[in-house]
């Protein structure tokens, strides 16, 4: 299928691994050019070139904590015109909702709710001028099923969640499509930070704590980055035109819902 996009121009962040990356590399197979960030310039750099080299498109990349102003000003400025824009940035810790600080969900909040937030303030506008754009915010699972000890994932995303249900009925008049999609467990970092947590508390091995997690998802594994960004892809396509506002899981059958 050509989801039309060719051409097209999108930023990503949080990109150099992970689900970012295979959000990046899935566009980029589409003949979309990149802007790429991350914070780490070395595994950045490497991946932007990796990318370019594989699909033929133009690659940028900038080095910066895209959760601060001045990193999404940098980001911005090399980005200019964006037709898509990934947001992404990576989740607070675990812990127990007790010791958690008003600096704590600060934090949370500005990393995972304001700063998607003020990306799609500063792209989206020139998406509507053009009558076309894509924005998807990558959120997480845990906003239809919350997760105890991930209780600042929980709060901020929600948040964003609750800010895209109203934005993005009023952007599409303009072409603009925004949705979420919802990750539940990948084989990324993040599964194994997640993973070690669960060993530590329960006096086990990663393996058995990492068995024990996919044995509760239906599809029998952790989800693949490549899978997770050939549904990002699709979101970000001429074929995706009336998919608004919603909040898409990729999940292995994880959350046991009707609707």
């Amino acid at each position: 299928m050509d989801l039309g996009i060719k051409g097209k121009r999108a930023l990503v962040c949080a990109a150099s691994k992970g689900l970012g990356r295979g959000c990046a590399e899935a566009l980029a197979a589409e003949g979309v050019d990149l802007i790429i960030n991350a914070r780490g310039e070395a595994a950045l750099a490497s991946t932007a070139s990796e990318i370019a080299e594989r699909y033929g498109v133009k690659v940028d990349h900038v080095a910066t904590d895209i959760t601060t102003e001045a990193g999404r000003a940098a980001v911005l400025d090399v980005a200019g015109e964006i037709d898509i824009l990934v947001n992404n940035a990576g989740g607070p810790p675990p812990g127990h909702w007790q010791d958690w600080s008003r600096d704590d969900f600060i934090k949370a909040v500005d990393a995972n709710m304001l700063t998607a937030i003020a990306l799609m303030q500063a792209t989206v506008p020139g998406m509507m001028s053009r009558n076309w754009g894509r924005v998807v915010n990558i959120t997480s699972a845990a906003v239809r099923s919350p997760i105890g000890v991930l209780g600042l994932s929980n709060t901020a995303r929600t948040g964003l969640t609750g800010f895209v249900a109203g934005m993005s009925r009023d952007v599409i008049k303009h072409g603009v499509n925004v949705n979420n999609l919802l990750p539940g467990l990948h084989a990324t970092d993040r599964a194994v930070s997640l993973d070690g947590g669960a060993a530590k508390a329960e006096g086990i091995t990663i393996d058995e704590a990492r068995a024990r997690r996919q044995s509760t998802i239906p599809a029998g594994r952790y989800g693949e980055a490549e899978d997770f960004g050939a549904a990002c892809a699709f979101l970000c396509s001429e074929q995706a035109k009336f998919i608004v506002g919603q909040n898409i899981l990729l999940d292995g059958g994880a959350l046991n819902v009707t609707m």
